[in-house]
């Protein structure tokens, strides 16, 4: 699997291969979610958290102005042409503080053959764990 690409409203955009994403601090997550079509699913998976790999690109945020951040989100695509956004703020520290993944390894298989996989271990139901992820872009709501 190729890179994931980082950018949109960033002061550093770029790819990042899954080594690159190995060498980031890596943490491991059990989850549990309901699947519509299969049921409960139970899996560890193991990976960067979104908040690192998302600072990599040095988002645009207002400096020493901690609400700036409240506006931004992330869209992340999937290689099936999937699309999953979130508000920044479930990630922050000082906001929801979410333990999101990137995950490279499910069950403690590398994922190298379909690319990383977004794991939000809150989530009830599983239909934002994208999987393959190619495309992470950080932004502001555009209409304004």
């Amino acid at each position: 699997m190729g890179a994931v690409f980082l950018g949109g409203e960033v002061s550093a955009p770029r790819g990042l291969t899954m080594a690159e994403l190995r060498s980031l601090p890596q943490y491991q997550q059990e989850i549990s979610f309901a699947c519509r079509k299969s049921g409960l699913r139970r899996h560890r998976f193991g990976g960067p958290l979104l908040l690192d790999v998302a600072s990599l690109a040095a988002p645009r945020f207002v400096p020493g102005e901690r609400k700036s951040r409240l506006r931004f989100m992330i869209s992340l695509w999937g290689g099936d042409g999937h699309r999953v956004v979130i508000s920044w703020a479930e990630i922050d520290p000082e906001f929801a503080n979410q333990r999101v993944l990137l995950g490279l390894s499910r069950d403690g298989t590398l994922l190298d053959g379909e690319g990383p996989q977004l794991v939000l271990p809150s989530d009830v139901c599983g239909a934002r764990n994208l999987s393959g992820v190619t495309d992470l872009r950080i932004f502001t709501d555009p209409t304004r």
